[in-house]
């Protein structure tokens, strides 16, 4: 039986990444596909755990390969999904979860209809700000920029399956942890994993 295809999306500073990785250790049966993107890494970040960091020569060659399930322009940056990554591990029915945007999202949804997608939303336009700048991670015109570009992002909030209010993280954690239960649950993944047991009830 196929796993489930999560994906999160969110405006950077919304809170995504932390509450991804929140979730992960909650729910060790989902697997994180780590993107691939064009950009440097950022203090902290390491290559193959928070991206694959690739040279743009080398991203525009996968994609002329045909090697990416998704990709898109994202702030500046190109980032992408790999295939391997994503569809061998639902084949062999495992859940897998990707950390994406809006149009990366729109392209998997029109490829995998039965995938589940998550927007994450900050409280405030203000705390949206705040969590940018403690950060500390970017120059201000960078900071500016995905400020602008978060607008664009929300824009799009009305086009997935979930919206949760990342306000109080626990219960946005908790909030992800529900939708994961419920996705599991659903009719066609329940009746293929209790087929012998729908079978002894009927007999």
């Amino acid at each position: 039986m196929p796993g489930n295809l999560f994906i999160v999306a969110a405006p950077s500073g919304a809170g995504k990444s932390s509450l991804v990785n929140a979730l992960l250790k909650r729910e060790p049966g989902i697997k994180l596909s780590v993107s691939y993107t064009s950009r440097g890494p950022r203090p902290g970040e390491t290559n193959g755990v928070h991206y694959h960091f690739v040279s743009k020569e080398v991203f525009l060659n996968m994609v002329e390969r045909g090697e990416f399930l998704e990709h898109a322009l994202v702030h500046g940056d190109l980032k992408g999904t790999a295939k391997s990554a994503v569809e061998d591990r639902l084949n062999a029915g495992e859940d897998v979860l990707l950390e994406i945007d809006y149009q990366g999202a729109r392209i998997v949804r029109a490829l995998l209809p039965k995938t589940i997608s998550i927007f994450i939303l900050p409280p405030s336009k203000d705390e949206l700000e705040q969590r940018l700048r403690r950060r500390a991670q970017d120059a201000e015109d960078v900071i500016l920029r995905r400020l602008q570009g978060s607008r664009e992002e929300m824009a799009h909030a009305h086009e997935f399956d979930y919206i949760i209010v990342n306000d109080r993280f626990d219960t946005a954690l908790e909030q992800m942890v529900t939708i994961v239960h419920a996705s599991r649950l659903r009719r066609d993944s329940q009746l293929i994993r209790l087929d012998s047991l729908l079978q002894q009830l009927l007999t």
